[in-house]
């Protein structure tokens, strides 16, 4: 079988974009048409427990289209892109086998990257190292670490925020562990097999503006849910803590903080609105970051994920591959 241009069919639909694009009412709207299977491409979905926050996909909608890489760990645990991507290669195979399309959706572009293209060699995470990295922000703050990082490897401190302290402290786990600026290593791909042939759809805006005001709709929407009883929950297992990589997701984050805070005896309306307002523009951000990893990715169809037809343009783009 073949797709556009007489092109060999993709082993699996790869449908991207940023947070609030829409990607998952598509992916609903498109199991309606089509024998589908959706694995997600999200590194906070694979949490067990992190439901609101996280807007993962209700039990019913999870009953009426298998969905996968969906609460596989617990939230003391971590999963990386080389987990994701060998998951995703297992899932592929057997979804197809099966005789239904794999569709993968989501917007963790790390781990998108990581499976069209192959890892690159870098060390296992150490967990002395990052134990002492945590110690050393909670002592000096991220920003004082990302400065560090500037002074060791210039490139990779120059794509990171200094907040972004998942990324902050891996560049700095790898100059700990190798003696190598992170920069130099990458490029050098574990062999780990050809990666999947994958047609990518990527729904950017045209409009930013209206993305974020869905950013803040949606966010304000997961309060009312009872996102910070989630959060609540969460804290009081007793086994978490706010350097965790599940904690680290954006509007967890924020929310513990509030939380220690309220507890500090620290709260009041105006604590609250900052809160909200960190959250926001937490989730603005990993918006605008999700489109920078988009606008880089070579081989991917654009549709305006505002646009009123959008799913009818992804379900022709998905219809031509599949011809």
């Amino acid at each position: 079988m073949s797709g556009p241009a007489g092109a060999a069919r993709p082993d699996a639909i790869l449908l991207l974009g940023p947070t609030a694009s829409g990607k998952s009412a598509i992916a609903m709207a498109l199991a309606e048409r089509l024998p589908l299977e959706i694995v997600s491409v999200d590194s906070a979905l694979v949490y067990r427990s992190l439901d609101i926050g996280t807007a993962k996909p209700t039990a019913a909608e999870r009953a009426a289209v298998p969905h996968h890489l969906i609460d596989t760990i617990a939230p003391t645990a971590t999963y990386s892109a080389a987990a994701f991507a060998a998951d995703a290669r297992r899932l592929i195979a057997a979804i197809r086998a099966r005789g239904r399309l794999p569709l993968l959706v989501g917007g963790t572009m790390l781990y998108a990257k990581a499976l069209a293209e192959g890892l690159d060699e870098l060390p296992r995470a150490d967990p002395a190292v990052r134990a002492a990295l945590d110690a050393e922000a909670a002592r000096d703050g991220w920003p004082a670490l990302h400065a560090r990082l500037a002074c060791i490897d210039p490139i990779t401190a120059a794509r990171l925020e200094p907040g972004d302290s998942q990324r902050v402290q891996r560049a700095l786990e790898v100059h700990a562990l190798t003696g190598r600026p992170m920069s130099a290593l990458i490029g050098t791909r574990a062999a780990d097999g050809p990666p999947p042939r994958l047609a990518t759809i990527a729904l950017e805006p045209a409009d930013r503006a209206v993305l974020h005001a869905r950013i803040a709709a949606r966010f304000e929407a997961m309060l009312a849910a009872g996102f910070l009883d989630e959060v609540r929950a969460l804290r009081a297992r007793g086994d978490l803590a706010p350097t965790m990589p599940s904690m680290r997701c954006v509007g967890y984050r924020q929310a513990w903080s509030y939380l220690d805070d309220l507890e500090a005896g620290e709260g009041g309306g105006a604590r609250r609105q900052r809160f909200v307002d960190e959250a926001i523009a937490a989730t603005r951000q990993l918006a605008k970051r999700q489109l920078t990893w988009l606008r880089s990715m070579r081989a991917r169809e654009v549709l305006d994920c505002l646009a009123p037809d959008a799913l009818e343009r992804v379900s022709a783009i998905i219809a031509a591959h599949e011809r």
